[in-house]
C-alpha cells in the first residue's frame, strides 16, 4: 500500500475545472472540479486574499459524523474565510467521508483500496494548494478533524511538504474505528489489524518531524479515549502540543478559538 501511495500521479493542469468565482469582503472564493487517477471526481473550495501578496497555505480537511450538518467541507468555511483575511489561502475539500453514509456502505475489504485512494487525493490538494499564486511553502499547515487528521498524518509522512499540522480527535489506528462495522471475529479480525497496521497513524506520526504538531481532543470523546489519545501524542516527535478541551468528539468554540491563534502565530499571520 505505502508505495501506490508514495508513487502518486502528480495532479497535472488539466485535470483541474473553474466552475465558479466569486469575490465578498475582500475574500474571493473559487470552486474547482478535480479529476482524480480512480475515475471519478471531487470538488474543492479555495478561499484567498483579494490582491496580491505573500500568503501561507492552509488545507482543511473536515470530519465524519452522519448525523452533522457540517460533516463535509462545509465544517470549515468561516475559520477559512477569517484565516483568509490574515493571509492564507485555504482549501477545503471533498473525501471518500463526505458521504454520510459511506461507512454503511464500505467493508474492511475495501478499506485498503479506499485508504489508498484517499492518501494519494490528499497529496493531490496539496498539489492544487501549493500551486495557487503566490504561496509561501515555507508555511504550509495542514489541519484534519476526524478521519481528516488520521489520513492527513498518513498523507504528511509520505509526502513532507507540510510545515504545521493540528490533528484534531483522531485516533492512532484505523481498526479502532474500521472494526465499528460490519463486525468482524477471531483470525479474520487479527488479520485485518495486522494488513492495516502499515499505514497506521501511529506508525506515522513520527515522520512528520521537525514539523510541528498540534493534538486537539475532547475529554468526553466517546470514539477517542483518553488512553488512545495519550498513545498517538507519545508516538509524535517534538515540537509537539496536546490540548484537551470540555467537549465531545466535536470539539468546542475553545478548540476553534485556540487553533485559530496557534495557526496564526506559527504561520505569521496578521
Amino acid at each position: 500500500m505505502l508505495e501506490e501511495m508514495r508513487n502518486y500521479p502528480k495532479l497535472q493542469p488539466g485535470e483541474t475545472r473553474l466552475v465558479g468565482k466569486q469575490v465578498q469582503d475582500g475574500i474571493e472564493n473559487q470552486y474547482v472540479v478535480i479529476q482524480t487517477p480512480f475515475g471519478y471526481r471531487r470538488v474543492a473550495e479555495i478561499y484567498r486574499p483579494e490582491g496580491e501578496g505573500s500568503y501561507a497555505a492552509i488545507l482543511y480537511v473536515h470530519w465524519y459524523e452522519p448525523e452533522a450538518r457540517d460533516s463535509n467541507r462545509t465544517q470549515f468555511i468561516e475559520e477559512a474565510k477569517e484565516m483568509a483575511r490574515t493571509g492564507a489561502v485555504c482549501l477545503l475539500v471533498e473525501t471518500l467521508w463526505s458521504d454520510m453514509d459511506f461507512f454503511y456502505k464500505r467493508t474492511q475489504a475495501d478499506d485498503p483500496k479506499n485508504s489508498i485512494e484517499e492518501t494519494v487525493n490528499l497529496r493531490r490538494f496539496m498539489d492544487l494548494l501549493l500551486d495557487q499564486p503566490n504561496i509561501d511553502p515555507g508555511r504550509f499547515a495542514y489541519v484534519g478533524h476526524d478521519f481528516g487528521g488520521i489520513y492527513g498524518v498518513l498523507a504528511g509522512s509520505l509526502d513532507r511538504r507540510p510545515t504545521h499540522y493540528v490533528i484534531m480527535a483522531s485516533t492512532p489506528r484505523f481498526s479502532h474505528w474500521y472494526l465499528y462495522y460490519p463486525k468482524l471475529e477471531g483470525e479474520i479480525r487479527e488479520a485485518f489489524i495486522q494488513q492495516m497496521s502499515e499505514i497506521d497513524p501511529i506508525t506515522h506520526v513520527p515522520n512528520l518531524s521537525p514539523a510541528p504538531v498540534f493534538f486537539q481532543f475532547g475529554d468526553d470523546d466517546f470514539h477517542v479515549s483518553k488512553e488512545r489519545a495519550e498513545e498517538f501524542f507519545a508516538a509524535a516527535k517534538e515540537p509537539k502540543e496536546m490540548k484537551w478541551y470540555q467537549s465531545g468528539h466535536g470539539l468546542n468554540e475553545d478548540a476553534a478559538r485556540e487553533r485559530k491563534e496557534w495557526l496564526k502565530e506559527k504561520l505569521r499571520l496578521a
